[in-house]
């Protein structure tokens, strides 16, 4: 079926360890003020550095709020004439560990609560939703969520999606990255030689996309999906998924390399993905645009990390501001473009990487609003 539409992002909401709203997360990025703190709650020999939410409300209520917040924005009564797409890597893992450490077994765990639909569930007890689907692709799942709004919407087939990226701490999963060996006991230092890891951290990111512009708006441009098939947990050493992915995403928008302005990177801070995304970028973007990755500020928010870095690219361009690499100091590829303070700058498109174990990439290109 051939796209007909454009997409446009319309409204968005967060809360995530950088920040209770966008406004705070944006300017916390800017100034350098990272939300990763050292826990000791999670294991006896490890300190690891994580971006935990503020304790006012639960996970469960911060989602509705969130949401809520979306109705407030928009021009929507309701969204029972919308879409729900949930990207999430863990669903509601969170809540059945909490049970089983207090009960010491399963009985009172709600099993329609535990899988990755259960946020899905949780929404549409409180809205009501035309449809919902939920995809699980690991750090990718909410890029994919919103590549598969921007794919219904510009065919015609809903006239708004809101795409939800949720994702809770839970014991499996900071247990899973420290037996990888990859979690930093600091705020993580992407594209940095003396990097030592990733830190593990929790947000929701809504995100509401439309076929019809508004004021504020600004535009899905194109996106761009690869899958690696190279390694469980690794990327390809020479970032060849990524690659394809990114130059999708271009092909996609009708884009050449040079329309970028600007990078939000995956740069989780690990060694091999930093490695491998910076060689990808060199070769896509030979004239070195601006790249940076947030996540020193905000933590690896895994499932919901494609949403909410998907909203700071869109402040990006509504602020004209290159966020920074907090923490920051020497360059591995110095064929890199890597700013240590945010400055405003023109800021056209922005392209935003997402990938994930088993090499599943998404690339997501967003744009001012011609």
């Amino acid at each position: 079926m051939p796209i007909k539409h454009k997409v446009f992002i319309t409204a968005s909401a967060s809360v995530s360890c950088a920040g209770k709203d966008n406004t705070t997360l944006f300017s916390n990025i800017c100034k350098g003020k990272s939300g990763i703190k050292q826990d000791e709650n999670y294991f006896l020999t490890a300190k690891p550095a994580i971006g935990k939410l503020s304790s006012e409300h639960t996970f469960e209520e911060a989602l509705l709020l969130q949401c809520t917040e979306i109705l407030k924005q928009s021009n929507l009564e309701n969204f029972q004439k919308t879409l729900l797409v949930v990207g999430s890597s863990v669903g509601g893992m969170q809540n059945t560990e909490k049970i089983y450490f207090e009960t010491g077994n399963y009985k009172g765990i709600d099993p329609d609560l535990h899988p990755i639909n259960a946020i899905a569930k949780v929404l549409n007890t409180a809205f009501e939703f035309q449809d919902d689907i939920s995809f699980s692709t690991a750090c990718t799942s909410s890029a994919n969520a919103i590549g598969y709004a921007y794919e219904v919407l510009s065919k015609g087939l809903y006239d708004n999606v809101l795409v939800v990226g949720a994702d809770s701490l839970s014991h499996t999963t900071i247990g899973g990255f420290l037996t990888l060996g990859v979690l930093s006991s600091e705020p993580c230092k992407p594209f940095d030689v003396t990097r030592e890891g990733m830190n593990v951290a929790e947000a929701i990111a809504c995100v509401l996309l439309e076929r019809k512009s508004t004021k504020d708006a600004i535009e899905v441009c194109g996106v761009g999906y690869s899958s690696d098939a190279y390694h469980m947990t690794h990327p390809h050493p020479e970032g060849k998924g990524a690659s394809a992915a990114m130059s999708k995403a271009l092909l996609c928008a009708g884009l050449v390399a040079e329309d970028i302005d600007y990078i939000n990177a995956h740069g989780t801070g690990t060694m091999a993905n930093d490695s491998a995304e910076g060689q990808a970028i060199v070769k896509c973007f030979p004239h070195s645009p601006y790249v940076s990755s947030t996540k020193s500020i905000t933590g690896h928010t895994l499932g919901a990390a494609g949403a909410l870095e998907a909203i700071i690219a869109c402040m990006s361009i509504e602020s004209q501001t290159v966020p920074p690499n907090t923490f920051f100091d020497t360059a591995e590829n110095t064929a890199l473009r890597l700013p240590t303070s945010s400055f405003k700058s023109k800021v056209n498109y922005v392209l935003s990487n997402s990938f994930a174990f088993g090499g599943n990439n998404c690339a997501l290109i967003f744009g001012k609003v011609k």
